[in-house]
């Protein structure tokens, strides 16, 4: 699903660093410099540390851009529910698999500027 999302977004110009776990996108984002990041995309079902966890961990930290970077769940886990608990661990939005690329970029337009 990674590279599914990667080429969808790349062909719309965009540049992705991926990121193999949850953990791993998370201290992709804290090491990186305020603002490098436009979005972030959490599956929800992410080995070491899953989506939420991982959103929860980025709102937490202590740089202004963590709190303001638009962050979405992409996963199958798509009821009400799933949803709510998204929003309230910090995410602004859910995209549902299979991604739809026209879903897909028209959630990211609505939230990167």
């Amino acid at each position: 699903n990674l590279e599914i999302v990667k080429s969808i977004l790349e062909q719309q110009g965009m540049e992705v660093t991926g990121a193999a776990n949850g953990q791993l996108g998370v201290e992709a984002f804290k090491n990186s410099g305020p603002g490098w990041f436009a979005a972030v995309l959490l599956d929800l079902r992410m080995p070491v540390l899953d989506g939420r966890s991982a959103a929860a961990a980025i709102r937490a930290l202590d740089r202004a851009d963590a709190q303001t970077v638009p962050i979405f769940a992409v996963s199958a886990d798509a009821f009400g529910e799933d949803v709510k608990d998204c929003l309230k661990a910090g995410m602004n939005a859910h995209i549902a698999k299979p991604v739809d690329a026209e879903a897909l970029v028209d959630t990211l337009a609505r939230f990167v500027k």
